[in-house]
């Protein structure tokens, strides 16, 4: 048995149970943005979103977002460089925090 079970995104609506009226919010809030032509297209949200999913390593997301880039038109290499650019933005979010260690160090005298 595995931690993430894929047929478990299908029941992400059960996450509801308890709080009906926030996961239906939730629901039109999401559908609203993700679901909707807009200044952005579908499959460009779509791209977008699988990125985040990679940046965040959320499986039930990959999933879904991989089967929705297919669907609404991109390739392999569009989501593969999609991937990248989380990639890219996680490194320098990460590295950018190094000019607060340099503060510190100044702060302390070691630099």
């Amino acid at each position: 048995m595995q931690y993430y079970e894929s047929k478990d995104l299908g029941r992400f609506a059960e996450v509801g149970k308890f709080q009906g009226r926030l996961m239906d919010q939730f629901f039109s809030y999401y559908n609203a943005v993700t679901s909707a032509e807009g200044a952005l297209s579908k499959r460009e949200k779509a791209l977008i979103a699988l990125a985040i999913a990679h940046f965040q390593q959320c499986p039930y997301c990959i999933d879904a977002y991989t089967t929705q880039c297919l669907e609404t038109g991109s390739n392999p290499d569009q989501m593969t460089e999609a991937i990248h650019v989380a990639a890219a933005m996680a490194a320098g979010m990460t590295l950018v925090h190094g000019v607060q260690m340099h503060n510190v160090l100044k702060q302390q005298g070691a630099l």
